[in-house]
């Protein structure tokens, strides 16, 4: 029974194998006459991450200077079309050099640049149809992914100690003034691209600057009298001048007005008083008995005494105005009231002993502001006086450029305090970073008035565009100089090959965009040389309040300190 049973089993395989042969050769000698039927090709489509991670865009930014990004794909992938069908490309098209990798399975894409790619730039990783699937398959879905390099944290220039660090930037940026400063005037022109425009007020910021870089070393002591000669001269007896004031913007070679805007044609009375901030400091410094520094002394004293601060009262009023124009009169129509930039006006008009005001119309004017008086605190630090949150820092800096606020104490007010809790609110409010800007914080901070793409505006705390100014750091050294040293040391050792040019640091910029200025103002500049000077030396402090004009003036108001 067992061997009849086996017969039967054998019999039966033999029987389906036959038929399973038949049937194949069958069905091979059928297709062969087929001759229409396509081979079957199998496309792919591609997912990715860039850095671990998807954002759903095609768009990846502030990514290390080696992004990793891994493809996956849904059929296996030849390996010899990787070179050809992956191109990274930076500017210009220029094809980077990359490391890719193929899993085992063939799935799954490496791609990893073989150097460093540079900061604040963009390339384009593309995959296109020349990848191919190991069938001969297509991508269904190329892609061009935009790879934005964030921050490289390597030094961009050798180390120097911190004190070697302030000369050299004090140094750089007093180029601007002096190699830059228009050939017959004198006089520092608004901004990099000015031509024949020249500043009132940025040129005082910069004459604050020849004594800082005679004693530096920078020039020679005749090198800044002799400009300081022409500059004088010039201001003198060929710029035009409003009841004894100076406009906001002048030619620098007829020094005939330049309107600042269509009904800005005449005085600018805070400009005029930065311009003669600068002018009584240097003529304290040049105190020599010979006749050239006896001259340049007596026609600063000229300048000054024929500014005419009691007319811009407007008919007397317990206030100073602005602006005035010799043929629409007050049409600007805007007193000067705190707090802002424009304490240094207050002080300057009480001062003058030929056209001074009485302390009436700084208690009055100046002090009457609806943003004067503060008393708030913010990030845990009291602000006496200003907007909330301060406003933007250049309103502590203009006029602490030349009066010193250590010990200076007017009204229950003590200045260094101010001062110094404005700084630190617009510090600590980029350390916070509430609008979340790439890179904001201990190391990179600053709110203030400058340059930002495509145009300008005053950058604080409540006007927060993403936009860093480096004066706004650099110039509050006598105030924060933890804090700013750190800044100095970030634009320059980590971000510098982008920021410190030829006349120091360029006026802002965004490393969110990124974005970087081209251009460097004066009034941004000049506040960097005498700042970080104050903090090193005090020596600007020291000459603009031995002024005994100042000491007198300041006390009408006042004002106490050691040095009145």
């Amino acid at each position: 029974m067992f061997d009849s049973s086996n017969k039967i089993i054998t019999k039966n395989i033999k029987a389906w194998r036959l038929i399973v042969i038949l049937l194949l050769t069958s069905q091979l000698s059928s297709s062969c006459n087929k001759k229409d039927t396509p081979v079957i090709i199998n496309d792919t489509s591609l997912s990715f991450k860039v850095n671990n991670s998807y954002n759903g865009t095609l768009q990846y930014a502030k990514l290390n200077e080696r992004p990793v990004v891994v493809f996956t794909f849904t059929e296996p992938i030849d390996n010899a079309t990787t070179s050809i069908g992956v191109k990274l490309t930076g500017p210009s098209s220029f094809n980077v050099p990359l490391n890719i990798t193929l899993a085992a399975d063939g799935k799954q894409l490496t791609v990893v640049p073989q150097n460093d790619l540079n900061a604040f730039t963009t390339y384009t990783l593309s995959v296109n149809n020349d990848l191919k699937t190991l069938m001969g398959g297509r991508v269904t879905n190329p892609v061009n992914i935009s790879l934005l390099i964030g921050i490289s944290y390597t030094d961009k220039f050798p180390r120097i100690t911190d004190d070697e660090l302030l000369t050299k930037v004090q140094q750089q940026t007093f180029k601007f003034f002096w190699d830059f400063g228009h050939p017959v005037s004198g006089l520092a022109r608004e901004r990099n691209t000015s031509g024949e425009t020249v500043t009132s007020g940025g040129s005082g910021f910069g004459i604050m600057g020849i004594p800082v870089a005679i004693s530096r070393n920078f020039i020679t002591r005749a090198e800044g009298l002799t400009r300081m000669q022409k500059i004088v001269g010039f201001l003198k007896n060929t710029a035009v001048k409003v009841k004894g004031a100076f406009p906001h913007w002048l030619n620098g070679t007829t020094g005939a007005i330049i309107p600042f805007s269509a009904n800005d044609n005449g005085a600018d009375l805070v400009e005029t008083s930065y311009l003669m901030m600068g002018l009584l400091t240097t003529r304290q410094y040049f105190n020599g008995a010979d006749a050239a520094e006896t001259n340049l002394r007596s026609d600063i004293n000229t300048l000054y005494n024929n500014v005419e601060w009691d007319w811009f009262r407007n008919g007397g009023q317990n206030v100073l105005y602005w602006h005035y124009s010799p043929d629409k009169a007050w049409i600007m129509n805007l007193p000067i009231k705190g707090w802002n930039e424009s304490l240094i006006t207050y002080v300057m008009a009480a001062s003058s002993t030929t056209h001074g005001i009485p302390v009436s119309v700084y208690t009055n004017g100046w002090k009457s502001g609806s943003n004067y008086i503060n008393g708030n605190s913010y990030y845990g630090i009291q602000l006496p006086l200003g907007p909330a949150l301060g406003g933007p820092l250049f309103f502590e800096q203009y006029t602490f450029m030349g009066i010193n606020p250590n010990g200076l104490t007017e009204g229950g007010i003590n200045y260094l305090t101010q001062a110094k809790n404005h700084t630190l609110i617009n510090y600590n409010y980029c350390k916070a970073n509430p609008k979340t800007w790439y890179a904001y914080g201990d190391s990179c901070w600053g709110l203030t008035a400058s340059d930002i793409e495509g145009g300008y505006t005053a950058s604080s705390p409540n006007n927060d565009r993403g936009f860093i100014a480096p004066t706004a750091a650099l110039s509050s050294f006598p105030f924060t100089p933890t804090e700013s040293m750190q800044a100095l040391k970030f634009f320059y050792y980590i971000i510098g090959d982008k920021i410190f040019k030829e006349y120091g640091f360029v006026d802002a910029f965004s490393l969110s965009n990124p974005w970087f200025a081209t251009s460097f103002l004066a009034i941004d500049q000049g506040p960097i040389i005498t700042m970080i000077e104050n903090y090193r030396t005090g020596l600007v402090w020291n000459l603009f309040t031995s002024c005994p004009e100042v000491k007198a003036g300041m006390l009408s108001l006042g004002f106490t300190a050691s040095y009145l």
